[in-house]
């Protein structure tokens, strides 16, 4: 515990969490542990594997803004 780093990665923001495990007390107790002195890195942009789709001219349908937030706990 608290000696070495962790990544974790996800496409999902934390309130859709609940969601996803079917359980929102689940959720909100597993985020607790893992955002314990963590430091969260939120990227939203425009991903790198459809970089080379649109330069084919294929749509993806996503619309996203270019920003980072980097939020300490």
């Amino acid at each position: 515990y608290e000696k070495s780093s962790t990544i974790l990665t996800s496409n999902k923001s934390y309130g859709e969490w609940g969601e996803i495990f079917k359980d929102h007390v689940i959720a909100a107790a597993l985020l607790d542990r893992i955002l314990h002195h963590c430091t969260t890195i939120n990227i939203k942009g425009e991903s790198y594997r459809l970089k080379e789709r649109k330069k084919q001219g294929i749509k993806t349908g996503l619309i996203r803004h270019n920003s980072t937030e980097i939020l300490e706990n």
